[in-house]
């Protein structure tokens, strides 16, 4: 009698739990986008079946993520849903190449200020975007103008109270919330793998069919070659320079945020571990074959994983069969689909959204001093304020400059010794760098002639070249002052030997 290997059925068990819980979101997160819904769900079956086959960590499962919803909205206002296409191609060939310069560890050096900041700028977007689409609207175009409609959109949609549209599609969306909210909370431990997603849209859809309510419904294809929109040549002559930097900020994100999941995925588990840089090729190859067939972009994301984790998979696997079970909805039972609300989405994503913003984060933060905080809050506030790129590239500028702060920081000062009449204690500590010539000029200078000086470096870890110059004309000068150098220690002692 035949077999089954004990690990195939726990993959395939945990391959359907990662498809109810990937579903709603590969939808929602493309309408977030200003895609069609089925644009998700083919992300959703590229990054199952392709990107799990060539992970180069095999329980990170890949698709449409919130982090680049922002960014793809903007992409598609700007210049169209059929730039999109060109733009993932290259998006996905800098991911393929930056693997194989092999910089897949770079990405996960990037200021966790920088991190945290861009998902909750990215989580407060979503929030402000997905608000007007649980009112049955459509979001502004950006997050200010999404931020300034929200009170009109209160007092003239919800209120008065009179049955209107509106009010019936907020309310469903708050249900969605709402059970979301209290299954996170209160599941039975038994149940914990049950997504509050499902249960949420499952009883909106549910509500909204038995009254029929009229509210704007998920629309998917019949057939699903009917999703697939290959870029054409009059795709790529429109393009302008500015979009090179809109793939760029593609790459970067999804880079950053699919090696921050895999090593997530790491501390999960023991099983196996990661090879970043196959990783981002794998997803350069994902974006790449996103971009041909019309899809929005993906990245490793670590809801989807971590449930695939306590499921208990094994292997690349399951992340494989949930794109397939993604594929097989969409060719048989694409009337079911058409059943769901689009507000009830809109609330998975408020939800997901608010879940991006975390206080203990900014907790987190605090415990390394100020800097990082307003580097956080500087990040967010401009992803807000501007757009996604420009946050980033703020958040990094500031890393950037706080790093050449703390790199450039040198103590220099004189100790007196009264017992010892005439003698100096010289202290050098952290980088000597050419930004501190004037303050380590004017502490040599104060040192009286005919002292007797004793050089303390053992705390100097760096010294450049304008540095060293001028401490070897220092000590050459010290017989013309009348002064002596009776000691010396870390790396100033070639001075000495030179002067």
């Amino acid at each position: 009698m035949m077999t089954i290997d004990p690990k195939y059925t726990k993959d395939f068990s945990a391959s359907l739990v990662v498809f109810l819980v990937a579903l709603p979101l590969c939808m929602g997160i493309a309408m977030a986008s200003g895609a069609p819904p089925a644009a998700g769900l083919l992300t959703g079956i590229i990054g199952g079946v392709v990107v799990g086959s060539l992970a180069g960590s095999p329980l990170q499962v890949s698709g449409p993520a919130a982090g680049l919803a922002v960014i793809v909205f903007e992409i598609i206002r700007d210049h169209g849903f059929s730039a999109l296409g060109p733009i993932l191609i290259l998006a996905g060939l800098m991911q393929l190449i930056a693997g194989a310069l092999k910089a897949g560890g770079w990405f996960r050096a990037i200021s966790p200020a920088v991190i945290h900041g861009m998902l909750a700028g990215i989580g407060l977007l979503i929030v402000l975007q997905q608000f007007h689409v649980m009112l049955d609207g459509k979001p502004k175009g950006t997050g200010l103008a999404n931020l300034k409609a929200v009170w009109p959109a209160v007092t003239q949609g919800i209120f008065p109270l009179d049955g209107s549209i509106e009010e019936r599609a907020v309310l469903l969306a708050l249900l969605v919330i709402a059970i979301m909210a209290a299954w996170q909370r209160f599941r039975p431990e038994r149940l914990k793998l049950v997504p509050g997603a499902l249960l949420g849209i499952a009883a909106a859809t549910l509500i909204a069919q038995a009254l029929h309510l009229k509210l704007s419904y998920v629309q998917v294809p019949s057939n699903l070659l009917d999703v697939v929109h290959l870029p054409g040549l009059a795709s790529w002559k429109g393009l302008d320079g500015s979009v090179f930097g809109s793939a760029a900020a593609i790459a970067f994100i999804a880079s950053a945020e699919t090696l921050l999941s895999a090593a997530a995925v790491d501390k999960m588990q023991n099983r196996v571990k990661t090879n970043y840089d196959k990783e981002l090729m794998a997803q350069g190859v994902g974006n790449m074959l996103c971009g041909l067939v019309g899809a929005v972009p993906m990245t490793g994301v670590i809801v989807r994983s971590s449930a695939n984790v306590q499921a208990g998979a094994t292997s690349r696997l399951s992340a494989i069969l949930h794109g397939v079970w993604i594929l097989a909805v969409i060719v048989l039972f694409p009337g079911v689909l058409r059943m769901v609300p689009v507000c009830s989405l809109a609330g998975v994503l408020v939800f997901t959204g608010f879940n991006l913003i975390k206080v203990k984060d900014v907790r987190h933060l605090a415990g390394y001093g100020r800097v990082p905080v307003l580097i956080y809050l500087a990040t967010l506030v401009t992803i807000v304020s501007t757009d996604l790129l420009t946050g980033v590239l703020v958040g990094v500028t500031l890393s950037v400059l706080q790093l050449l702060h703390g790199a450039t920081q040198l103590k220099v000062y004189t100790e007196s010794h009264p017992e010892l009449e005439g003698h100096v204690d010289l202290h050098l500590q952290g980088a000597a760098t050419f930004f501190r010539i004037p303050m380590l000029t004017a502490v040599l200078d104060r040192i009286p002639d005919g002292a007797t000086v004793h050089l303390r470096t053992d705390r100097l870890h760096s010294i450049d070249h304008s540095c060293l110059d001028l401490m070897r004309e220092w000590v050459k000068g010290t017989g013309e002052r009348k002064q002596q150098l009776v000691s010396s220690s870390g790396v100033l002692h070639s001075v000495l030997e030179e002067g």
